[in-house]
């Protein structure tokens, strides 16, 4: 009988549930927990295969019948914000993003509370507790840190911090490849800064300083309105069934 290493990755199944982005359509993931000191090496190599995190989860779409999912990574080197995109980074020009390793606080909790209570109140996360949103963040084996956005303060070229009340936070994974968006969130009193472009166009810019050359956005769905901003940062690439292509949907 063959004997397989203890600590090889075990993959699991999940039952059958409603799709989030389709109608009429039951989806299913293949999970494995990224734990232990190899975490940070396997999380790379499956974020690289169509993983995604979730605390210590690595899951990915296992549907029986639809492949909609398609893993979205931006080309961080090649990208060139467009007219649109050049205006989001003005209007948000008097915002710093500060990186810190991967703590909650209330502050945040109160940012996320808000958040999902605006924009995704139906959603499976709008139930969590502080306790669940506490384990979201600091429940993790990998390389990852949270990146909080505040205003500039008087003494932010001294302190590189912002100042002020919290605007946005992401939960970022950094790879050897790249960063990684696990999650963020955002101020839906502040709609007009349009967050969700600057928090990636800003991410674009990290990985360029460090000289990664992706930003992993997760999946995209095309048909799934929720989905559509993702194919607005080009150029990037898909996961398809031969591999990571160059793709230029929704030029």
């Amino acid at each position: 009988m063959t004997q397989h290493p203890t600590k090889t990755p075990q993959f699991f199944l999940t039952s059958p549930s409603t799709c989030p982005y389709l109608p009429d359509q039951q989806e299913r993931k293949v999970f494995t927990h990224l734990v232990g000191e190899r975490a940070p090496d396997l999380n790379d190599l499956l974020t690289q295969g169509g993983f995604r995190r979730s605390a210590n989860i690595a899951y990915r779409p296992a549907c029986e019948t639809c492949r909609a999912c398609v893993s979205v990574r931006i080309l961080a080197e090649e990208f060139a914000p467009s007219k649109s995109q050049k205006r989001v980074l003005r209007r948000n020009a008097d915002l710093v993003g500060t990186a810190y390793a991967a703590e909650p606080s209330s502050e945040q909790y109160d940012l996320f509370r808000d958040y999902l209570l605006h924009r995704h109140a139906e959603g499976g996360m709008a139930e969590m507790t502080v306790l669940d949103y506490a384990m979201m963040v600091e429940d993790s084996f990998v390389n990852t840190q949270i990146i909080e956005y505040r205003r500039r303060g008087p003494d932010s070229f001294l302190t590189g911090e912002g100042q002020g009340k919290l605007v946005a936070v992401a939960l970022t994974d950094e790879m050897a490849d790249g960063l990684s968006m696990v999650y963020s969130f955002y101020d839906p009193a502040e709609e007009h800064r349009s967050l969700g472009t600057y928090l990636i166009l800003d991410h674009v810019k990290r990985a360029r300083d460090v000289g990664k050359p992706h930003v992993y956005l997760g999946y995209w769905v095309e048909g799934s309105r929720k989905m559509a901003y993702k194919v607005r940062f080009q150029p990037q690439e898909h996961l398809m069934p031969d591999g990571w292509q160059r793709c230029t949907v929704g030029d």
